[in-house]
């Protein structure tokens, strides 16, 4: 006799990979790297070596854990998408309950870290943050208005002034100015993302930008939020938290970006998806510059 089958058990075996997609390993790296960044130049000193693990992996655990209720509220989109349907909770890898235990786990051992190792003020921006993104971006922003990924970017943009305060335990203008930098690049980068997925948010139900006001509404918003975030990544220098150095490599990154913003104008093809890759490598390389410049003061 063939025994009961158990309600909401999976037929395919679990693997630890399909845990690892749950975390977004990608944009939690990004995530970590400017974190990381905000670590090094808030002291002028190398900062405390455990405070920089401790705070990175707690940072980091919190982030994997937002990505996974992200993973759990966006199932049934993902189902529609092509860009997302090999995802472990459309295919049916993992449960929701499965998703979430692990995104439970995860984000209390993170914040639990922070709090031990590193200080209270960071845990609770950090817990903030994982909210932010998992519950009013995810559960309401998304769905709710073409802005989602503007306000919503505001919790994406918290880990160097996350890493910031894991270090100093205070919150600084200039870890502020840092966190404004994302902000700012947040909506080009993914619009472009939206322009060359827009079909798929269309058939998702996705009110993003390009699905709500079309193509060309959307290509002008990408060109004037990128005037904005050039505007922003002058800050350090004005402010003078970095120096000459950092002002041009930064100049150099901010003409590639807005060559790529152009194009999306112009409705190039393949401009859309190109952008968004740059603007990946661009945030990276503008942190990178940010860095070398806090280790090689110049001007």
């Amino acid at each position: 006799m063939a025994e009961p089958r158990v309600l909401g058990a999976l037929d395919t075996p679990i693997s630890w990979r399909d845990y690892i997609t749950l975390c977004k390993p990608n944009v939690v790296l990004v995530m970590l790297i400017t974190a990381a960044v905000g670590m090094f130049v808030a002291v002028p000193e190398l900062p405390d070596p455990i405070k920089v693990v401790a705070g990175l992996i707690g940072i980091g655990m919190a982030a994997a854990s937002a990505a996974a209720v992200n993973h759990v509220m966006d199932r049934k989109i993902d189902e529609k998408m092509a860009r997302t349907k090999g995802r472990p909770l459309p295919q049916g890898r993992l449960s929701p309950i499965q998703a979430l235990t692990f995104s439970a786990v995860v984000g209390t051992l993170g914040i639990a870290l922070l709090v031990v190792l590193v200080n209270a003020l960071t845990a609770w921006l950090t817990l903030a943050s994982l909210v932010g993104y998992a519950l009013v971006y995810t559960v309401w922003l998304k769905r709710a208005t073409p802005q989602n990924i503007v306000i919503g970017g505001i919790a994406g943009a918290a880990p160097p002034m996350l890493g910031w305060t894991a270090i100093t335990g205070t919150l600084d203008p200039n870890s502020l100015l840092l966190m404004l930098i994302i902000f700012a690049w947040t909506p080009p980068h993914f619009w472009a993302l939206c322009i060359a997925r827009k079909q798929d948010y269309a058939k998702a139900g996705i009110p993003m930008l390009p699905v709500t006001h079309g193509d060309a509404y959307t290509q002008l918003q990408i060109v004037l939020y990128t005037l904005l975030m050039v505007a922003t990544t002058a800050l350090p220098f004005l402010s003078g938290m970095s120096s000459y150095l950092y002002l041009g490599l930064v100049v150099l990154l901010n003409l590639r970006f807005m060559q790529w913003a152009w194009r999306v104008y112009q409705a190039q093809p393949g401009a859309p998806m190109a952008m968004f890759r740059y603007s990946i490598t661009y945030i990276m390389l503008l942190f990178c510059a940010i860095l070398l410049d806090h280790y090689l003061i110049i001007g």
